[in-house]
């Protein structure tokens, strides 16, 4: 960092990330098996987060527009309080009401949820363009451990809903959460430095829409890949797993909770640390931009292998056994290190490609293209199990990371990269 100013502001916008992504993470958790202990099918679990993406896609959106016009403080600062409120509103919902109502419900508080989440997540990207040194490999560095560290963070999150979840129960959990993330939103307005934009009077929202072909495929990539992460991991393998561990009492459903939570949580956490470390791994400080879009391409043929091999071995075993449970767990496992090194590819590489004076539309624009992904898979998720059980949902993946794959043959080394600082 150049400027003081810089780093406390990064520091700064690091750590409200961090708090907001511990709570997403832990709702997510509380949602999913709170909701899937009432009686709620695949489909319908899948539905309670379907407004979640498709608010993040609307909010990516405009997001980038709204803080080119007002300022990444602005952004952050909203996505912080209406996490806060969409936390007190959830904590409201009558466990007495019918099933359609309360799906309803959660669908709304989830949606709100979703803006919240991408309003913090572009400011939070974006400032990395602004914020981090461009030399020996800086910025991928930079944007790896931002991205990184709040995926660990993320992970502790599922660990933390599904234990608060387990301990505590589903009101107290939430009313927990929005304190504890309503104090940080306080400290971070009262004692956030300069160092970051104030917005421009002139932005128009059509500038959103990129014409950098780099930037659209890119885009085009990400929707896949995410969707691939998303259609095992939003519904299909917590319920399989359930199915397993669980035998239907209440003490063995609060240790389904536990284990779960624990696998769930480890996969993010290892999936961030392997983020954070991927410049280290690819040795980004010793090599060029585009050898680095040249690995965005290797590294999704990689990836493929994994959902491959273990469609195959769910089509061998239907039913469960522990040879499977184990394959499965040890697949994901690098299914999620390889994930890693694909998404922080990206990251980077979106930063690359956009310049100074548009990050915060291109930053924008790539992740409503991510949202739209997880919305992909989140539909498929419950769809795909409740059809076809976790063959198809594995299958489904396999053919989305192949997508993904294709999608990034597309990109060009030589052509359209921004001004990386």
């Amino acid at each position: 960092m150049n400027r003081p100013e810089g780093l406390s502001a990064y520091i700064a916008v690091t750590a409200a990330y961090w708090a907001f992504m511990l709570t997403d993470g832990a709702l997510r958790m509380l949602v999913l098996l709170h909701f899937h202990t009432l009686g709620f099918s695949p489909i319908q679990l899948a539905y309670l987060f379907v407004l979640y993406e498709i608010a993040g896609m609307i909010t990516n959106l405009s997001a980038g527009w709204i803080a080119a016009r007002f300022g990444l403080t602005s952004t952050l600062y909203a996505g912080l309080g209406i996490q806060v409120l969409a936390l007190l509103a959830l904590a409201q919902l009558d466990p007495t009401w019918a099933v359609g109502a309360s799906v309803v419900c959660v669908m709304a508080v989830q949606g709100a949820s979703g803006v919240a989440k991408d309003l913090a997540k572009m400011s939070s990207k974006s400032a990395v363009k602004l914020l981090a040194p461009t030399e020996g490999g800086g910025l991928f560095r930079w944007v790896a451990i931002l991205t990184g560290s709040k995926n660990a963070v993320k992970g502790l999150g599922f660990l933390l809903g599904a234990a608060m979840l387990a301990l505590f129960g589903f009101v107290p959990a939430t009313y927990a959460m929005a304190t504890v993330l309503a104090v940080i939103l306080i400290a971070i307005v009262l004692f956030m430095p300069s160092g970051l934009p104030k917005g421009r009077k002139g932005a128009k929202f059509s500038e959103v829409f990129s014409k950098s072909s780099n930037v659209n495929w890119l885009s085009v990539a990400r929707v896949f890949l995410f969707g691939a992460r998303d259609v095992w991991f939003v519904v299909g393998i917590p319920i399989y797993f359930y199915a397993v561990l669980s035998d239907g009492t209440e003490a063995g459903n609060r240790a389904a909770f536990f284990l779960i939570g624990t696998f769930m949580a480890g996969w993010i956490i290892l999936y961030g640390i392997v983020q954070a470390n991927t410049p280290k791994l690819l040795r980004a400080a010793h090599r060029d931009a585009g050898a680095l879009v040249r690995d965005a391409r290797v590294w999704a043929l990689r990836l493929l292998v994994v959902p491959c091999a273990l469609t195959l071995a769910a089509i061998l075993s239907p039913e469960p056994q522990t040879w499977l449970t184990v394959s499965l767990v040890i697949g994901l496992l690098v299914f999620g290190a390889l994930f890693a090194v694909n998404s922080a590819l990206h990251s980077y590489l979106i930063l690359d490609f956009t310049h100074n004076e548009r990050v915060t539309m291109d930053v924008g624009f790539y992740y409503m293209a991510n949202a739209g992904g997880r919305l992909i898979g989140t539909v498929l998720s419950g769809l795909s199990y409740q059809i076809g059980g976790l063959a198809l949902v594995l299958g489904t993946a396999s053919v989305m990371v192949a997508l993904s794959a294709l999608a990034a043959t597309q990109l060009r080394a030589d052509a359209e990269m921004g001004v990386a600082g």
